[in-house]
């Protein structure tokens, strides 16, 4: 696979629309294994389908060296199908079985080539990405997204193309399946090109291709020398902007100096020529050349202070925008060792099932602890959420009124919201504090109105300017703050709900998150970071993003297995 690569030459691509993507972008993707970042909606699976050949550029051209394998991130498979048939073996399979029962017809033989050895190769590479117990006549309306996921790329995988393209592939898995795909990936010998916002799998990257502002940088190394190296550059062009400012300044003050000084000697000389009594046509000559002087003076000065402004903005170019959210919030501070929850003996039954193993689970929420909810895919974690909330309550008890959920206009019921066929047992207290519960679907805000009037309807006794003041801290400033909700995109939605959540009247002291990184991009990732590097409450979070986690500041760790809860060890430890 020495040759496996992927070249691209001026390639532009525009939507029907003529709304432009990209325009002339020259590069090349080598063989080993190279992530491509860019924030969202810049165009980064846009460009895979390109490389694919799914779409055709407006002008230039992309080559592919090999056979190429392509894992979207909307796996376009249905329920009917069998696992043998998402991994491309089941004609061959079938071949084979037919030649072994004695049929040793010339089209089978066509039909197998040289995969004779295709049962051996697909069971190993099931096993090898934790789908050792599927059969391969499975359908697929019996498994989990994360194993649709691990399957789609096993089927990449079987068929060995020499450039494998994976678009978000860690989406849906578990930490258990991640280290899996890790290991996968590590070992693919041609040209890989991901697009994630796994920093774990950026981090086994050769090299990184930044997207950004429609242009494309290669940076080697692994994500975290990308960042470095990003660091390190806005550094110097935060310096580079200083000193432009500093420039700028003085040569706005010498050109005053200058036109002050001018003013000034030609007020002495307009009264020198005249207690001189020279003629006038001379005192009219020498007063021409003294204007002309200052004037010549004074577009020297101007041209200066324009080069210095030319030189301020070129040097403000090459900072990136503000990503990190910078603020206080006194009100979110909990008291250590508050009890937030406490809940003994929980358990949920779903359809006849319980959720969790005799006895139910317990679990005690302490102000201001940061916990993080750990555990297999499927094994109730967001049903224990839904517990703290009072989405789901035990017979008998009250809903919580406001105190738990998201906010304004929240439809609080006394069944807790249990749905049909769901049976809750268990002994639950709440503390006085109000519980905020952030879902994957980022649903507590009304689409149809703006951030600000979302931000007013959340904190409505706070005065307008102070309203307009936090969402500024929250990156929304100016138009930007008057944007409805439904036209947000994915991180500029999250860093909406979090301005609402945690800047709401009362504030929470326990936020709940279901695996609020999914779908987000880095910046998205930073600035959530950043928001809950500021919030005083206790949390419980649940999330397969370790980098992600080791970032907030976990500093209590449960795993959810097998129907029990148990504390366990930070990773690494």
């Amino acid at each position: 696979m020495s040759d496996a690569a992927v070249i691209c030459s001026d390639l532009s691509f525009a939507w029907p629309d003529d709304t432009p993507v990209f325009h002339g972008l020259s590069f090349t993707v080598p063989a080993g294994r190279t992530g491509l970042v860019a924030p969202n909606g810049s165009g980064k699976s846009t460009l895979l389908k390109l490389i694919a050949g799914e779409l055709r550029p407006t002008a230039g051209s992309v080559t592919v060296g090999g056979v190429l394998g392509h894992l979207r991130q909307s796996l376009p498979l249905t329920g009917d199908l069998t696992v043998a048939e998402v991994l491309g073996v089941a004609d061959v399979i079938r071949a084979l079985d037919a030649v072994e029962s004695g049929d040793v017809s010339e089209e089978h033989f066509a039909t197998i080539g040289d995969d004779w050895d295709v049962e051996e190769r697909t069971r190993a590479q099931l096993d090898r990405l934790g789908l050792a117990d599927l059969t391969l006549d499975r359908t697929l309306h019996t498994l989990s997204g994360g194993q649709i996921v691990s399957l789609g790329l096993a089927a990449q995988l079987l068929r060995r193309p020499d450039v494998l393209l994976l678009d978000e592939p860690t989406n849906n898995l578990d930490a258990a399946a991640r280290h899996r795909l890790h290991d996968a990936l590590a070992d693919y010998p041609g040209c890989l090109l991901v697009v994630s916002h796994d920093r774990a799998l950026l981090d086994r990257m050769d090299g990184i291709l930044e997207l950004d502002g429609g242009r494309l940088r290669f940076f080697g190394g692994s994500f975290t020398a990308y960042e470095e190296a990003v660091r390190a550059e806005q550094e110097v062009a935060e310096k580079n902007v200083r000193n432009a400012e500093q420039e700028l300044k003085r040569e706005k003050r010498e050109m005053q100096q200058a036109r002050e000084r001018a003013e000034r000697r030609a007020g002495n000389a307009a009264r020198n020529l005249k207690n001189a009594g020279l003629p006038r046509i001379f005192a009219g000559t020498m007063k021409r050349g003294a204007q002309e002087s200052a004037g010549k003076a004074g577009q020297l000065h101007a041209a200066r202070v324009g080069e210095a402004r030319a030189r301020l903005d070129e040097a403000g170019r090459a900072l990136r925008e503000e990503q990190r959210i910078a603020l206080e919030l006194p009100d979110t501070r909990v008291p250590a060792g508050r009890n937030l929850f406490l809940g003994a003996g929980m358990q949920v039954h779903h359809a006849g099932r319980a959720v969790f193993a005799d006895g139910g689970v317990d679990l005690a929420v302490r102000g201001p602890e940061r916990i993080a909810l750990t555990g297999p895919n499927g094994a109730g974690k967001t049903t224990l959420l839904r517990l703290i909330t009072g989405d789901l309550t035990p017979e008998g008890e009250r809903g919580d009124g406001g105190k738990a959920g998201g906010g304004p206009g929240n439809d609080e019921r006394g069944d807790g919201g249990r749905s049909d066929g769901e049976r809750v047992e268990g002994d639950i207290r709440r503390g006085d504090g109000r519980i905020a519960h952030l879902s994957q679907r980022l649903d507590l805000l009304d689409l149809d109105r703006t951030v600000a009037e979302n931000f007013a309807a959340f904190a409505p006794e706070r005065p307008e300017a102070e309203r307009m003041n936090l969402l500024a801290r929250f990156l929304f400033r100016g138009a930007r703050a008057h944007l409805p909700v439904g036209v947000l995109s994915g991180g500029e939605r999250l860093r909406a709900t979090l301005a609402c959540v945690l800047c709401a009247e009362p504030a929470p002291q326990l936020l709940l998150l279901d695996e609020p990184t999914n779908n987000l991009d880095l910046v998205s990732v930073a600035q959530l970071e950043s928001a809950l590097d500021s919030y005083q409450g206790a949390f419980v979070v649940i999330s397969h993003d370790e980098r992600f986690l080791a970032g907030i500041g976990v500093d209590r760790w449960l795993r959810l297995a097998d129907g029990a809860l148990t504390e366990t060890a930070a990773p690494g430890r």
